[in-house]
């Protein structure tokens, strides 16, 4: 049964904007592209999750990626220019769309969370929620005049979009995002240490799941006296962790700094729950490549993103605590276990990561012949 606060939420959500496609699109560039630039804030994960290792997949056109809080705009040159914007836009970005719409051979824009809902949901703070409406939902008024094509990261949330052509293009991660640059004399001292470290990477948008991990951790913990913690997080979910020994709290980091971090160490075991949400059901199964940067065994929770337990090494787990509480003792025990968990996770990254080799199909097989390359 559906209470008030949930009525008023979903009352709200259906006033929100949407994507919509221009009138007349076709779902692929009206005419051949030249170039492509892409529109976000950059960096980010988004990004390099789902473009950079396909604009530079054989016969796609010349490309560039533009931060939409310090880009020259002035310098762009639109003369058949496809646009994408990559979650985020900006009024200086849709200004500049506008005065160009008729030099451009399309735009198309990519989106991998349900924004809508996060926005009506009650873990993300105020101010993270009013930052959505304001970069990801109120710019679609103006931005869906021009669009010729949607992309969503995952089926579940090209359904939600309430569009009938939606593309769907799943993470195509480059090699560089999940082969870590650590120093091998790391690898082989953490091989033959006791100590097991197991992380949770996440932010306050995940205050259920926080919650969800506390008693576990804190089981855990008194029972393995090797185990240390380790948690990204902020505001209402640093609170959570209080009181706690052997853990760390860490604020979440900036993209470039969270690469480098995976760089310089190994974690052994990384938690990646996922609480029962119309939230969760949207997300894609990028934080494998997380996990496999980090040379980690990742428990995954059950579900559209990663699907449900096949028996395979990778660990899919119902979201019930003493679930997960038996399944990481196991881990910490079992270093042979934490090893084929990993490979079998390295494994889905990897099948991943060859999509990228197709490019963005739709744009490259609209590129004009002979033009500069």
């Amino acid at each position: 049964m559906i209470n008030l606060g949930e009525s008023l939420a979903l009352w709200i959500e259906r006033k929100l904007p949407r994507p919509q496609l221009r009138l007349g699109a076709t779902g692929r560039p009206r005419r051949p592209v030249k170039r492509i630039i892409v529109f976000g804030r950059m960096p980010n994960p988004t990004f390099d999750y789902y473009f950079a290792a396909r604009l530079k997949a054989p016969g796609m056109p010349p490309w560039q990626a533009v931060d939409i809080r310090h880009g020259n705009l002035a310098d762009l040159d639109s003369e058949g220019a496809f646009i994408i914007v990559c979650r985020y836009t900006s009024a200086k970005v849709l200004t500049w769309l506008e005065y160009n719409a008729d030099r451009l051979s399309g735009a198309g824009l990519f989106v991998d969370d349900d924004i809508p809902a996060v926005v009506t949901g009650r873990d993300a703070s105020l101010r993270y929620r009013l930052i959505l409406c304001f970069r990801a939902l109120w710019p679609l008024r103006r931005l869906s005049r021009h669009l010729d094509i949607v992309w969503a990261s995952t089926p579940h949330l090209a359904s939600t979009l309430q569009l009938e052509d939606v593309q769907v293009l799943p993470p195509a991660p480059p090699e560089t995002l999940w082969k870590p640059r650590r120093d091998e004399s790391d690898v082989v001292a953490n091989a033959v240490s006791d100590q097991v470290l197991i992380a949770y990477h996440a932010t306050g948008v995940h205050l259920e799941e926080h919650h969800f991990l506390r008693p576990i951790i804190e089981d855990v913990l008194a029972q393995r006296p090797q185990v240390r913690f380790e948690v990204f997080a902020d505001g209402r979910s640093k609170l959570v962790w209080r009181d706690l020994k052997r853990v760390t709290i860490r604020r979440p980091l900036p993209w470039k700094d969270y690469l480098n971090d995976a760089d310089r160490r190994r974690i052994d075991i990384m938690l990646v729950p996922l609480a029962p949400s119309r939230v969760n059901d949207s997300r894609a199964p990028t934080k494998r490549i997380d996990v496999t940067r980090y040379g980690a065994a990742g428990l995954f929770s059950e579900g559209f993103a990663f699907g449900q337990d096949d028996q395979s090494a990778e660990m899919r787990l119902p979201y019930e605590q003493t679930t997960w509480q038996t399944s990481i003792l196991t881990l910490v025990d079992d270093r042979t276990a934490r090893t084929a968990a990993a490979s079998a996770t390295l494994g889905l990254v990897v099948r991943a990561g060859s999509e990228s080799g197709m490019g963005l199909s739709t744009l490259s097989a609209n590129c004009a012949t002979g033009l500069e390359v």
